[in-house]
């Protein structure tokens, strides 16, 4: 089956899956294809679904993702420490252990289709079964703790990666900032960073990827972000001097944010006339 194939047996399949959506018409445009496919897995609850279309999306995923790949063995440690990388993309194109998934505290994804949010597009290229593996975490902290559970912020859980480069997901849930920034803020978003490579250290992975979490739509001002997920990581790993990570990548996407963390972990030689 070749990847147009694959493509067009997968939206009908979706939209087969769903009796509210069957009545759509497939478009001719392939890029309005894609849109369709990831926004119908983005609304996509949680439930039961064939192994047959998991095959397909499985197949059309890889293939969607066979040529972006980034292999981090061909990037540059920064100046503050070897173990420690600073690059600016797609954190879903990374060939690494773990990336890091900044979710919210119902845990499922992104509903809202073709959102640009990083749990949104980790989502789609993972594939539907990473919602189906988070809604299994779920329900069984709903059976531990009451059916109104929501993940707690500043803490971390893992799951497969699927149909990304990365051979797992570690999710976490960063502060949302509604006022004026407090310490308990900076010590919450210290703690996401903390307890999501103390789960990639105890899974003895060697290389992690972060996104700058809870900023965006969590409001968390980026620069003091920055700040802090760098002393985060790097009080980590003081203390832990036995992991088994050997690259922590700060990925960034945002120009801003890039120079944020250049400043922080690469020396810098002041201007002389």
């Amino acid at each position: 089956m070749d990847h147009d194939t694959q493509r067009i047996t997968l939206l009908k399949a979706l939209l087969d899956d769903n009796p509210q959506y069957r009545h759509l018409e497939i478009p001719t445009d392939s890029t309005e294809q894609k849109q369709l496919i990831r926004a119908l897995m983005n609304i996509r609850m949680p439930e039961p679904i064939s192994q047959d279309i998991l095959d397909i999306q499985d197949a059309y995923l890889q293939e969607e993702q066979r040529e972006g790949i980034n292999a981090i063995n061909t990037f540059s440690p920064t100046d503050k420490d070897k173990r420690l990388y600073l690059w600016q993309g797609d954190m879903t194109t990374l060939k690494v252990d773990a990336i890091v998934n900044p979710a919210n505290s119902a845990m499922l994804g992104c509903f809202r289709p073709l959102h640009n949010c990083v749990d949104n597009i980790i989502h789609s290229k993972a594939g539907i079964q990473l919602r189906l593996a988070c809604n299994d975490y779920m329900t069984d902290q709903e059976q531990k703790y009451g059916e109104n559970y929501e993940e707690p912020t500043g803490q971390a859980m893992i799951t497969k990666g699927y149909n990304l480069p990365a051979h797992y997901v570690i999710h976490t849930v960063g502060p949302i900032i509604s006022g004026i920034l407090t310490k308990k803020d900076e010590d919450l978003l210290a703690s996401c960073y903390k307890e999501c490579l103390t789960l990639a250290s105890n899974h003895y992975l060697t290389s992690i990827a972060f996104p700058c979490i809870s900023t965006g739509v969590f409001r968390f001002p980026q620069d003091k972000a920055a700040k802090v997920a760098v002393k985060a990581v790097q009080e980590w790993l003081d203390a832990c001097k036995d992991t088994s990570l050997q690259k922590i990548i700060f990925n960034v996407f945002k120009d801003e944010d890039y120079h944020y963390y250049d400043q922080l972990l690469n020396k810098r030689i002041p201007y002389k006339s």
